[in-house]
């Protein structure tokens, strides 16, 4: 028996699940496939709609939905209402996840969803991911990481399961952008969310616009450091947001400010 086959044992015997669905690859491969599997009347996603996730991400994540026809609850969620993540501790992420997880876990049990579920997989173990701490303290259950599904098999399986967005990179919270403490505001995680989406049309996968007050830190793959560098465009345009522009010669890394 494959790990696939593991999780949908798994889905089968819990039968009735509300997934956190995030529109990333993982949570968006752990819903087609309950839905694939269960009857749909038994699977419900559970998205939340804030300034912490990328517009474009927001809306890709929606139509995935509406498109598969998957039954969904959203719900608004405004993390600048915590000082927790105003002040962009540390240990910003567990009360932010906390206090989103348990709206979602709110909204489901009136929906008499008792199953939650999340799209952690088995590589998150070894990552910093205060997230977790909260998963626990909620009792949500990660089926991929408990079948052992690692994200490059996630990724496979998605393919064959026809996700258009399978292979997309990963994203994250808006707020990872900034170095610890900075203080966040709505003004800011608008500008880091347009600069990313005004990169990305310029032909450039993968980007990360880590901010430095008035220093812009770009990271991409350094195959596309060209890209950015001769493209006298796209640096007026990113002027208008910031005196100072640089490129990160160790090219693009997600989770940077936490291994510094």
């Amino acid at each position: 028996m494959n790990k696939e086959e593991k999780l949908i044992n798994y889905l089968k015997k819990i039968n009735k699940v509300a997934i956190c669905y995030s529109g990333g690859i993982d949570s968006a491969y752990l819903l087609t496939l309950a839905n694939n599997v269960l009857d749909r009347k038994n699977v419900l996603a559970l998205i939340a709609k804030g300034i912490m996730t990328a517009k474009n991400d927001y809306l890709e994540a929606i139509n995935y939905l509406k498109n598969n026809n998957y039954d969904y609850q959203e719900i608004e969620y405004n993390p600048l209402e915590l000082e927790n993540f105003r002040e962009n501790k540390i240990d910003r992420c567990y009360y932010c996840k906390k206090t989103l997880l348990s709206l979602l876990v709110n909204k489901a049990h009136e929906l008499n969803f008792y199953n939650i579920l999340d799209g952690s997989n088995f590589d998150d173990l070894n990552k910093y991911r205060p997230g977790l701490k909260a998963l626990k303290e909620l009792n949500i259950i990660s089926p991929l990481a408990i079948c052992e599904l690692t994200k490059k098999e996630i990724r496979e399986n998605s393919k064959k399961l026809e996700i258009p967005f399978y292979n997309k990179p990963s994203n994250s919270c808006l707020a990872t952008r900034f170095p610890y403490n900075t203080k966040l505001n709505k003004e800011l995680l608008n500008k880091v969310d347009e600069v990313e989406e005004l990169i990305k049309k310029y032909n450039v996968n993968k980007v990360r616009a880590r901010i430095h007050n008035d220093l812009l830190r770009i990271e991409v793959d350094k195959k596309d450091f060209n890209l950015i560098i001769n493209n006298k465009e796209l640096i007026d345009k990113l002027k208008q947001y910031f005196n100072y522009i640089t490129i990160d010669l160790e090219g693009y890394s997600s989770g940077k400010f936490d291994k510094t």
